[in-house]
């Protein structure tokens, strides 16, 4: 006989497994956009990156984390590339943009 418990089991499992597969179907989306001129407009990108990102954070939630988790994992992740020297706050500055952004959320 089949439990509950294990049909909410089967279905996380199916879950995680469609989130992932949704996750590289947005990567490869976003990747074709960024090859295709015509289709590199502003929206595009914004929904493709808006996505990946959903995606992950519900990915982490179906996995057992807290989005609350996730942020501060973001946020440390960050700070350690400030501290390494990340070249992409060397020419940019933008992981102490992204840094101050989450943190006057």
């Amino acid at each position: 006989m089949v439990r509950n418990r294990d049909i909410d089991i089967i279905k996380n499992m199916k879950t995680i497994e469609w989130l992932k597969a949704e996750l590289l179907t947005n990567m490869a989306y976003l990747h074709k956009t960024l090859v295709n001129n015509e289709d590199n407009t502003k929206e595009n990108l914004e929904d493709a990156i808006s996505n990946v990102i959903l995606q992950t954070y519900i990915l982490g939630k179906r996995l057992g984390l807290e989005f609350e988790d996730i942020d501060s994992a973001l946020k440390e992740n960050i700070k350690l590339n400030l501290i390494e020297e990340h070249k992409i706050e060397k020419w940019y500055g933008d992981l102490s943009k992204l840094l101050d952004y989450l943190s006057s959320r």
